[in-house]
């Protein structure tokens, strides 16, 4: 074969093979862009619902009891309102999703590498107490449930306990104690901003519930028909 034979194909080779990568690379990130899309329609969803949820105190309030529209928005502390509303809707589907999950899918995991779902149940009851006894100024109470939990009955009681527990944080809060600095991870960070990052966490953890509940043909709570109610007129 002859130096410009080679030549040829080596170009031609290279050629394919970039159309290739680039190929690969699109759909990798149209993956990415499509699972990016679908997370952030869940939490539009979530946060646009917390706008229509009534200002009842939480730790008055059956975790997962049904939530009815707010009037509206308070415009006396808007922000923490916001996150307070929102939190109630993580609490519900959190706690719809515990419930919907059978007893013997509890140790269920796809792989051996992450959590099954009875402990990332765990896991965001633990993370709740973490979080809010920061924003409250309390010790961590730090119940470890994750490992020392197991059944589904326990779990869902101890997924319960922590949501009323951080209920009194997001009860206590107003738009001006929300500005008050705490320490979180070493770094300095807005009370209000505590309280967001434990609703978004718990979010993170949905993502992980949702795949678990669709991986046993279970419909999660965000994806049942009526979830978001229709807007006002």
């Amino acid at each position: 074969m002859s130096d410009r034979s080679i030549g040829e194909i080596r170009r031609s080779s290279a050629g394919v093979a970039a159309y290739v990568n680039v190929f690969l690379r699109g759909g990798r990130r149209r993956i990415r862009r499509i699972n990016c899309e679908r997370s952030l329609r869940v939490a539009a969803t979530v946060m646009a619902f917390a706008f229509q949820l009534v200002g009842v105190p939480l730790h008055a309030q059956q975790p997962a009891a049904s939530v009815k529209p707010d009037a509206g928005m308070s415009t006396e502390n808007p922000f923490s309102t916001f996150n307070k509303n929102a939190y109630q809707m993580v609490m519900m589907i959190m706690v719809s999703s515990a419930e919907k999950m059978p007893e013997e899918n509890y140790s269920f995991k796809p792989t051996d590498s992450v959590r099954s779902f009875g402990q990332i149940v765990g896991h965001v009851a633990d993370a709740q107490y973490l979080f809010c006894s920061i924003a409250l100024g309390d010790k961590n109470p730090a119940p470890n449930i994750e490992k020392t939990k197991s059944t589904k009955a326990d779990l869902i009681a101890a997924l319960k306990d922590s949501f009323v527990y951080c209920g009194k944080a997001y009860d206590g809060m107003t738009d001006a104690s929300a500005t008050q600095v705490v320490k979180l991870f070493g770094r300095d960070t807005p009370a209000l901003g505590v309280l967001t990052v434990n609703n978004l966490h718990t979010m993170e953890h949905y993502g992980n519930i949702v795949t678990y509940l669709r991986m046993k043909n279970i419909v999660p709570p965000t994806s049942e028909p009526g979830f978001m109610p229709s807007p006002k007129p």
